[in-house]
């Protein structure tokens, strides 16, 4: 049963770890917001952006925050699977006599920094299949389990697609979020340029450590959601496909394939934890509005019409919230009330 305490020890903690991410990376706080949220719900994370904009930095001091090995694989065309895995080797004892041992490879740790990770090969990027779903490697008929916490954090460009080989869904989908990396403003660049004139060293300390963190998961876990909160998120979910029963006028006619259950999955379990960091109890339609950017974005597969459009999956995203709110009777702008079931039955008799 989760208590007062817990919630206060649960925002605590957050403040402690962004006040320690803001010493080395400046701006950028829906970014790293999301990211956090993703790594103590369990999920993976895809951040795309231009070179330069601190996703690597952003990496790298998670990995020391959170007290964790961290492990950095720079995605090549020529990077092969057993690159990532690690694979079996010869090796003869004292005795002269031979047997295979294996070698691990730079999966085996606690955070992984995919970085670039749409040049490699697909035989390559499939490689990270089992990893970042079952949290298991397979190799030679042999499966081993990785040490949790395990999070894959990957970068990606999107702007250039020379020698890029662009992410199967199977993969995609196994991504909980996909964050999009802004340019800094104005007076974020003056501030990086400035500290960057100084030093360059990192200088964040860690403010948590795995134990705590999956602590924090587990917590996460027990906060209530409502039915019909559940019902409203599962509608989303579903409002991508333009076959679905609750097929939204936007997906039949921008989106040819939606969002798969694992959708349903990680926009729910994002929720608990950012109802957790605001301080609440209970999961609000105001958490799902917001999670369902990063979480669907990268799970819909635009359509001809809205690529000739020029209508980009946030957009198709907004137009769902809003049609889905006025739906269920609720603000799809709305930014602080808690979903209840009282709160829910209170609004269907005002007529709401």
């Amino acid at each position: 049963m989760i208590t007062e305490e817990n919630v206060q020890q649960f925002s605590k903690q957050c403040d402690n770890i962004f006040a320690q991410i803001r010493r080395d990376v400046i701006g950028q706080n829906e970014v790293v917001e999301g990211t956090i949220i993703a790594m103590i719900a369990g999920g993976n994370v895809l951040l795309e952006g231009v070179p330069g904009v601190g996703k690597t930095r952003l990496v790298r001091t998670l990995g020391r925050v959170f007290d964790l090995p961290f492990s950095r694989i720079q995605f090549t065309p020529d990077l092969m699977p057993a690159d990532v895995t690690g694979t079996n080797i010869i090796v003869k004892d004292d005795a002269g006599n031979s047997s295979f041992s294996f070698q691990p490879g730079p999966i085996f740790s606690n955070i992984i920094l995919a970085d670039e990770i749409n040049r490699a090969t697909p035989k390559t990027q499939s490689a990270l299949l089992e990893a970042m779903q079952e949290h298991t490697v397979t190799v030679m008929g042999v499966s081993r389990k990785m040490r949790e916490p395990f999070f894959v954090l990957a970068t990606q460009n999107p702007v250039e697609q020379d020698g890029t080989y662009p992410l199967p869904e199977a993969q995609m989908d196994r991504f909980m979020f996909k964050l999009l990396v802004p340019n800094p403003s104005l007076e974020e660049l003056m501030v990086i340029v400035d500290m960057t004139q100084k030093t360059m060293a990192e200088v964040a300390e860690p403010a948590c450590n795995g134990e705590q963190l999956l602590a924090m998961r587990a917590t996460a876990n027990q906060i209530p959601v409502a039915e019909d909160v559940m019902r409203y998120a599962m509608t989303l979910c579903s409002a991508t496909h333009p076959d679905s029963e609750c097929a939204s006028e936007a997906a039949k006619k921008y989106v040819r394939l939606g969002a798969s259950p694992r959708a349903g999955q990680s926009l729910i379990s994002a929720a608990k934890v950012k109802a957790l960091m605001k301080g609440r109890f209970n999961v609000a339609y105001s958490d799902l509005n917001e999670l369902a950017y990063p979480v669907l974005r990268h799970r819909m597969k635009m359509n001809f019409e809205a690529i000739a459009e020029r209508v980009s999956p946030d957009q198709v995203i907004k137009m769902i919230i809003a049609e889905v709110s006025k739906n269920f009777g609720v603000d799809g702008e709305m930014h602080a009330e808690v979903a209840t079931p009282s709160a829910e039955k209170k609004k269907r008799k005002s007529g709401k």
